[in-house]
């Protein structure tokens, strides 16, 4: 399988060094997104309202500063940035196992730290999606998401492997040091990129509030990245759910170890890294707009075989179920994030990013809380049934929503 991107890009040492970076932090967060629940279940011993509860520490950050965030970032360069949000999360993180090495390791810093972590994430997020055209070019988006994603679900795919591995043999908090790290290494390969880029357009100053406004109402008033908003909305509040009672309905009504919850994460993260070497034939095949919703509309009915699963061969649905829904995702992602980038002037291109990640993650939390609250009600199982029925929503507002010809940047 090649690197699906043009000989161009991969001649680009800025290029390489992103995609170093980002390969690199995401191999610690599969790592650490594996060692994280189960330090929780298997350590603490969390019930999975807890585990919940974690999961939507992570990501409320997004509906709390996420609009601010995108205003501040459009009158910002953004690589200081990102490098200042890889540097706090590595710090972040090395607190969990100095904490658990001390013996004060509480379900209380895991939350708080995943807060924090959060915070830092929504100013990386933001930043870097705005920071990709200015690498690559806003011409070859498609071809640079698609080469990120591909070299990042690599890394997905052993990750969870070997987080899981390790977890059986060192225990999930030092598991979590290796995450701090590969932030760290993102940091380092961020200050070496060259490109220029140049500082934001002067204007005249206007209020925060203004400026989030216009931003919003881009959004709002833009048929295109309304549909993507709405959509990807319902995928994640699917996503969110089922996250809370994943690793619980593995470990605890399956009777998996920990080394087996990582290779069947391992076997989405490996249909994702498919995904994206073949999004831009499929994109060239389908068309840019049509490719978008035939991805979930194909993929999510599948994914609901993970609620098939049992113990022994069973296990084989929920690896289906995952790998599935993985591979759905990954294709939408790529597809509708480069649409967006293509789309919006960069003037405003922050402040789009912003939104549409409020709009997307605003709900994680809730997603994540109501997760936790039906697996102590229905079970895990039920609850998975509940998100499968809710990801089959977003390729209807898509069909709905998007118009055959997106429009252009201004």
């Amino acid at each position: 399988m090649s690197l699906p991107s043009a000989p161009s890009l991969r001649a680009s040492r800025d290029f390489r060094l992103l995609l170093a970076g980002q390969t690199t932090s995401q191999f610690g967060s599969q790592i650490g997104g594996v060692a994280i629940p189960l330090l929780a279940v298997v350590s603490l011993h969390a019930t999975a309202f807890e585990v919940g509860l974690i999961a939507a520490a992570s990501t409320i950050a997004f509906a709390l500063i996420g609009l601010p965030a995108g205003a501040w970032l459009d009158r910002a360069r953004r690589r200081p940035v990102l490098v200042a949000s890889d540097l706090a999360r590595a710090v972040l993180y090395a607190t969990i196992p100095v904490a658990s090495w001390l013996g004060i390791l509480t379900i209380a810093q895991l939350v708080v730290v995943s807060l924090l972590v959060g915070l830092a994430r929504v100013f990386f997020d933001v930043g870097y999606q705005s920071y990709v055209p200015v690498v690559v070019g806003r011409d070859r988006v498609l071809a640079g998401n698609s080469a990120m994603e591909f070299l990042r679900s690599s890394g997905q795919v052993a990750g969870p492997g070997l987080g899981g591995l390790l977890v059986t043999l060192i225990g999930a908090a030092s598991v979590v040091l290796a995450q701090a790290i590969t932030f760290a290494v993102s940091a380092a390969t961020l200050l070496g990129i060259r490109v220029h880029e140049p500082a934001p357009e002067p204007e005249a100053p206007r209020h925060l509030g203004h400026r989030i406004a216009e931003g919003v109402r881009y959004v709002a008033r833009d048929r295109t990245l309304r549909a993507l908003a709405l959509a990807s909305a319902a995928s994640n509040l699917s996503f969110a759910i089922a996250s809370a009672v994943t690793v619980v309905f593995l470990v605890r009504d399956l009777h998996q170890p920990a080394w087996v919850v990582g290779l069947v994460v391992a076997g989405g993260a490996l249909a994702a890294m498919a995904g994206a070497a073949l999004t831009p034939r499929a994109s060239r095949t389908l068309g840019p707009v049509r490719v978008i919703w035939v991805s979930l509309a194909v993929t999510g009915p599948l994914a609901l075989l993970i609620v098939l699963a049992t113990p022994g061969w069973g296990l084989a649905f929920a690896v289906a179920g995952m790998a599935a829904g993985e591979l759905g995702q990954i294709v939408y992602a790529i597809t509708s994030v480069s649409l967006r980038q293509r789309i919006c002037p960069d003037r405003i291109l922050s402040r789009v990013n912003a939104t549409m990640r409020v709009a997307i993650m605003g709900l994680f939390p809730l997603g994540a809380l109501l997760g936790g609250v039906l697996g102590e009600a229905i079970g895990a199982r039920g609850t998975l049934l509940v998100a499968g029925a809710v990801v089959l929503i977003a390729p209807v507002l898509l069909v709905v929503g998007l118009p055959r010809t997106p429009e252009r940047v201004e």
